[in-house]
């Protein structure tokens, strides 16, 4: 069994099964999140992985030995276990690790009404009763978990239940595509939980549905469940150019995230796609008599979105990156709806959670409400030039984030903040320089009015983080 502090991440619990963690860690995993959040029931779902199911059980006997009685809903994508979270109101345990390769698994934790669970929200709790519970040989260094029956607990009942298609039928009453021109669609599922969860929330609407992947699969035989890595788009892409597509869609392993391409096949920006459903998100509450509203976004998002915000007379609100924060600033603001440049979307009323689901029905349903391809609909939401995520590789992260700022600082008109690693800004041009929390790279994002610029803003910072 690994240390628990390279297990324990900032906002989930992941790691290679067998060697860092195992059926009988989940258990002691299951008796400390009941210990931790007092809950009295919880919900477990699990994805695809070969590892889930008996993952994901083990996690249910140790809840059930400390008293929570468990309500398994079996496979699902993570936002569907958000959902039952929110519509039980009951603590919930998602088992994946999203895009990580086949020989991982994780644990994504929140409390009732899909509330995070991160390192300052009771996964450092969970941590420690864990670590206090562990037993190290000292003759061979092997480390083993025994934990300590709950005294007085009367163990929990553990019952199954299927929550798919109420959790499509949420969805769909957010979103109306009754209406929708007909369109065909391409879903790369990527082998993950989008091939359990798209047929039946997208069954009966005037889509074209051309699956790819659909199969649920763990090992991931085609390709990685990472749309966010190009090299894992280009299947989706080909298949909407040759069969000319209106749009592609590409889930991530957990199908909690939802990548879009267009017509061409060419890749929609995610803050393209934040600016889009906040505009439909902002209107639709315009028209129920709402004022005062607020969007959430994260710093690496396009300045597009904030643009596009306060021309709705709404108030854009900038966090940092990471599902904790946005989803803590939204229950902060009350805001109705938060993106993030990974392609996480968060909305008001699917309990504040991260739904990539809900996201591709808004993106369908505003293209099939007008005439034009979807590379025109989204050009609006694409207004400035950006890098992309580049990530270098550095000995002391610190040590050039200081040298970058040094040498912007002073320089006329520019802003420094450090909210989430460096930002530097200007009226035309900014860039944030980010550290990796689990590796030592530093990761660099920029954005300009002009490609001239953005790529001299790029260079230059580039320049010094890898002197």
């Amino acid at each position: 069994m690994a240390d628990l502090s390279q297990l324990v991440k900032a906002y989930d619990i992941r790691g290679v099964v067998p060697d860092q963690w195992d059926a009988d860690l989940a258990r002691a995993f299951g008796a400390a999140f009941v210990e931790v959040t007092g809950a009295t029931s919880i919900v477990v779902g699990h994805d695809m992985r070969p590892s889930s199911p008996g993952l994901s059980g083990a996690f249910a006997e140790g809840a059930a030995g400390y008293g929570a009685d468990v309500v398994l809903i079996g496979l699902c994508s993570t936002d569907q276990l958000y959902f039952a979270s929110g519509k039980l109101d009951l603590p919930g345990a998602m088992f994946t690790a999203s895009h990580n390769p086949a020989r991982y698994n994780g644990i994504k934790l929140c409390r009732s009404g899909a509330r995070p669970v991160g390192q300052e929200t009771g996964l450092a709790e969970i941590r420690a009763l864990v670590e206090s519970w562990t037993v190290t040989d000292p003759g061979t260094g092997a480390r083993t978990v025994a934990f300590p029956a709950r005294p007085g607990a009367e163990p929990g009942a553990v019952t199954g239940q299927d929550l798919l298609q109420a959790y499509a039928d949420h969805l769909r009453s957010l979103v109306d595509l009754s209406a929708s021109r007909p369109l065909k669609v391409v879903v790369d599922a990527g082998n993950g939980m989008a091939g359990h969860t798209v047929p039946t929330v997208l069954a009966g609407l005037p889509l074209d549905i051309d699956p790819l992947y659909f199969e649920l699969d763990g090992t991931f035989p085609n390709h990685e469940a990472n749309p966010l890595d190009p090299a894992n788009l280009v299947d989706l892409q080909h298949r909407v150019r040759e069969t000319g597509a209106d749009i592609g869609l590409a889930f991530d392993g957990d199908a909690d995230r939802c990548f879009v391409v267009d017509e061409r096949g060419e890749p929609v920006s995610p803050s393209a796609v934040t600016a889009l459903v906040a505009v439909r998100e902002l209107e639709r509450a315009k028209a129920a008599g709402e004022t005062g509203l607020t969007v959430i976004h994260n710093l690496i998002t396009s300045r597009t979105v904030p643009d596009v915000v306060r021309a709705q007379g709404a108030t854009p609100v900038r966090t940092r990156v990471g599902h904790s924060y946005i989803k803590q600033e939204m229950a902060r603001t009350g805001a109705i709806f938060g993106g993030e440049h990974s392609a996480h979307y968060y909305f008001r009323d699917f309990w504040r959670a991260d739904t990539g689901m809900l996201a591709a029905l808004h993106v369908l349903a505003e293209l099939g409400a007008q005439p034009k391809p979807l590379s025109a609909l989204v050009a609006e939401y694409d207004r400035y030039p950006a890098s992309g995520e580049i990530n270098s590789t550095v000995a002391d992260q610190a040590e050039r984030t200081a040298a970058v700022r040094a040498a912007f600082a002073g320089r006329p008109g520019a802003s420094v903040d450090e909210l989430d690693g460096l930002t530097v800004s200007t009226a035309s041009w900014w860039f944030n320089l980010r550290p990796s929390n689990t590796e030592p790279l530093l990761r660099l994002n920029v954005e300009a009015d002009d490609e001239e610029t953005m790529a001299r803003i790029r260079d230059e910072v580039l320049g010094l983080v890898r002197a």
